[in-house]
């Protein structure tokens, strides 16, 4: 009998860097202008300030960092970041919808009450970030790591997921519906609270531990009736 594969090991998460690390760090201008739609954003440092109501479809931020920056609301609509840092950054209640994130780094930010359906995340990673009733339908994540967060109430409904990890990451009431996944290792998140969608984890890896915790969800889904002799 052939032997069973094993799931591909993930590759190994990088630490989060510091901006000092940044190879771009020494282009970087601090920001002194306005948000404002279509514009072109390159080498900026945006250091704190706060962004209130604002419309910046459009923009492009390439090779910019943010630090302790809060965006509250506004629209933001098909933005791309590539290369772009961020560090103690607030979302709150932001639509950034359609948006395109390209080797970025988030540490220790806040996304609360943001819509991201349809976004593209690729080559991307959060560290000790929150992220609270946030919209990713519909979305693409690849090779996308979230390290030591907290989802919480967050929907993946119909996302895309393709090399996406969890380690130490609390996963609460969290909805996979209809979602389509490759590689997705769910084995090292500390907490895994599916609040819909679990058969749509087909491929997904999990651990020893977990399997016990889901089997009455599992039982549920196979429709077997669980009876102690």
């Amino acid at each position: 009998m052939p032997a069973t594969p094993r799931p591909a090991t993930p590759p190994p998460v990088p630490a989060p860097r510091s901006l000092a690390d940044l190879p771009f760090a020494h282009r970087l201008e601090v920001f002194g202008g306005e948000l404002g739609r279509d514009g072109d954003h390159e080498s900026v440092h945006f250091d704190g300030g706060d962004f209130v109501d604002l419309d910046g479809g459009g923009s492009v931020f390439l090779e910019c960092a943010f630090s302790s920056v809060a965006v509250e609301g506004g629209r933001y609509r098909r933005v791309r970041f590539t290369d772009v840092w961020t560090w103690q950054t607030r979302w709150v209640g932001t639509d950034l919808a359609e948006t395109q994130w390209t080797d970025c780094e988030a540490g220790a930010g806040l996304l609360a009450g943001v819509e991201l359906y349809g976004a593209r995340l690729r080559r991307a990673v959060f560290h000790r970030c929150k992220f609270d009733s946030v919209n990713l339908r519909a979305a693409e994540l690849r090779d996308v790591a979230f390290v030591d967060c907290l989802l919480r109430d967050v929907d993946f409904g119909g996302a895309r997921l393709g090399g996406v990890s969890f380690p130490g990451t609390t996963l609460e009431r969290v909805r996979f519906d209809n979602v389509t996944v490759d590689r997705a290792d769910l084995s090292g998140a500390a907490a895994l609270g599916i609040a819909s969608g679990l058969d749509g984890l087909r491929g997904a890896t999990i651990s020893g531990i977990q399997l016990l915790e889901l089997a009455p969800a599992l039982a549920d889904l196979a429709g077997l009736r669980v009876a102690d002799a």
